[in-house]
């Protein structure tokens, strides 16, 4: 089972998850919200770390164009399309090179994200030929749960965070901390 934390748009959260064995990190493209970051600041951020970890640049309306731009810019190695895809937006990113993980009950990618706290696609975990993401709610008080799920990657920022946009090294550490009792 691998390890996603999403959300990131601190250095120290960034190498920390880092050394601490996330598998990815997750830098959140959407105007407006906590999380939200820059194609500058998303290249400040991983030029200090050792890029262990892959990154992931996440998208709700971006055109497929302006996806491209900020995934070449910014370095990034994975798309995930937090909204229902269809098959031409899946297909171009693909061809481009990039692995693509989709909202479950769109057309699927690579992976397909299972989010309970997301309220436009489906949320019961079922598997396939893709990657299986969960998401939503995950914190050290249900992570057994989520690690029985037979998903491939658990997706984790909220319970993180202190206050919407703000995760903290301590409950970061706590996090990965259970994580490695409960493997």
């Amino acid at each position: 089972m691998k390890i996603k934390i999403c959300g990131i748009n601190d250095s120290a959260i960034a190498r920390e998850a880092e050394a601490l064995g996330a598998d990815y990190l997750g830098f959140i493209f959407v105007p407006g919200t906590p999380r939200a970051v820059t194609v500058s600041q998303v290249s400040q951020i991983i030029q200090g770390l050792s890029h262990r970890a892959r990154f992931v640049g996440v998208f709700t309306t971006a055109s497929v164009e302006e996806i491209l731009a900020t995934m070449q810019t910014a370095g990034l190695d994975i798309v995930q399309l937090h909204r229902l895809a269809n098959a031409e937006d899946v297909r171009r990113l693909q061809e481009a090179g990039y692995e693509v993980w989709t909202l479950a009950g769109g057309f699927p990618g690579d992976g397909v994200l299972f989010d309970s706290s997301h309220g436009e696609g489906e949320r019961t975990l079922r598997t396939g030929v893709w990657k299986t993401i969960l998401a939503g709610g995950i914190s050290v008080g249900n992570l057994s749960e989520a690690m029985r799920s037979g998903a491939d990657v658990i997706d984790i920022s909220g319970s993180l965070e202190e206050s919407p946009g703000v995760k903290t090294l301590s409950r970061l550490r706590a996090f990965f901390a259970a994580f490695r009792k409960g493997r």
